[in-house]
């Protein structure tokens, strides 16, 4: 079949072309551009030119696809924490949905503390009381009425100050370090001390994270079988912590490699930092510091939740990436706007 010569534009096809070219081309550099609510400071430029390195065929830092292992804490790294830790906020309203099956609790402490939303009696109860609430709502199910549970709170309820859903203050930037990381060969695991179920019931719809990438505190179970049906129990016996020297010795354990790449944002976090660090070859040890009060919450070395002291100092003299999150980030949470790209 004979091919028709292609007649050049005309002048006024010419300028269309040209002009719609000049619109478009600032589009598509922008989309490829990664992290894109990361401003261009020195944690975006440690990150990018961390993972441009080590994907570079070849040069002397080049890391192996199977051996590209990225952690990450979950409270206060890739979701808010404040005014306390959401999973405590959900055994808190968990006491109050079970309260009229244990009339018990009316005049049991912690419960009552609960039930009469008396703080100073629940501040007083200390950890062990707070173990008493989350024992009394995590276990004693099976892993599927727990997860169920989990999910139907998450769906329904919503932050005391923001009004959101929590599954939507999750960092707008930590989701798209996720995402480059994975599009550059990385696997994303949470390495959280938050329990595992409970994080399980939204990190992969979340942040696209399967639930055998999932790593966290852990309750004792037990494999049951009732004329045929077939469960786990969850016990209330801790089988787990996993926070501080617990990270890195879950990560042993359930990865079997040493990480590469590590987030975290508190003092619980140093050890499974120091533990990515020590290995051979270029590495990244990353902390969100908050420091945003307008769009977030303003806290680390005296803080009660999510406590940044130790390892922020540990962070600053060994240079690895300290997030500001005023400073470095153009915006805080998915829904919020985004000023650089009115």
């Amino acid at each position: 079949m004979r091919m028709r010569a292609m007649q050049p534009l005309s002048k006024p096809s010419q300028r269309v072309w040209w002009l719609t070219l000049l619109l478009i081309l600032p589009l598509a550099l922008q989309a490829a551009e990664p992290l894109p609510s990361w401003k261009d400071g020195p944690s975006r430029q440690a990150i990018v030119g961390f993972v441009t390195s080590v994907i570079q065929q070849g040069g002397k830092d080049f890391i192996a696809p199977a051996e590209r292992i990225a952690v990450f804490d979950n409270d206060g790294t890739l979701w808010s924490e404040q005014p306390l830790y959401f999973e405590v906020l959900f055994a808190l309203d968990e006491v109050r949905r079970m309260a009229p099956q244990h009339p018990e609790w009316q005049e049991k402490q912690p419960f009552k503390a609960v039930l009469e939303n008396d703080r100073k009696a629940l501040a007083a109860a200390g950890e062990k009381g707070l173990m008493q609430i989350v024992g009394a709502t995590h276990t004693g199910l099976t892993t599927e009425q727990f997860h169920a549970n989990a999910q139907r709170w998450l769906a329904k309820s919503v932050h005391p100050r923001s009004h959101k859903p929590y599954t939507e203050m999750v960092f707008q930037p930590m989701l798209e370090l996720l995402g480059y990381l994975r599009d550059n060969g990385f696997k994303t695991y949470i390495v959280s001390g938050g329990e595992v179920a409970f994080m399980r019931a939204f990190a992969e719809e979340v942040y696209g994270i399967p639930p055998e990438q999932v790593i966290g505190t852990t309750f004792a179970s037990q494999f049951q079988n009732k004329d045929g049906t077939f469960s786990i129990l969850r016990q209330a016996r801790l089988a787990h912590n996993d926070d501080g020297p617990g990270k890195p010795e879950s990560i042993e354990s359930i990865i079997g490699r040493r990480p590469v790449f590590a987030f975290g944002n508190s003092d619980g976090d140093l050890q499974m930092l120091q533990w990515t660090m020590a290995g051979k070859g270029l590495r990244l040890a990353g902390l969100v510091h908050h420091t945003d009060g307008q769009r977030e919450w303003a806290y680390d070395r005296k803080s009660n939740i999510g406590r940044l002291d130790k390892a922020l100092d540990q962070a600053t003299s060994n240079k690895w990436v300290v997030v500001d999150m005023a400073e470095e980030w153009t915006r805080v949470y998915p829904g919020d706007p985004d000023p650089s790209h009115p």
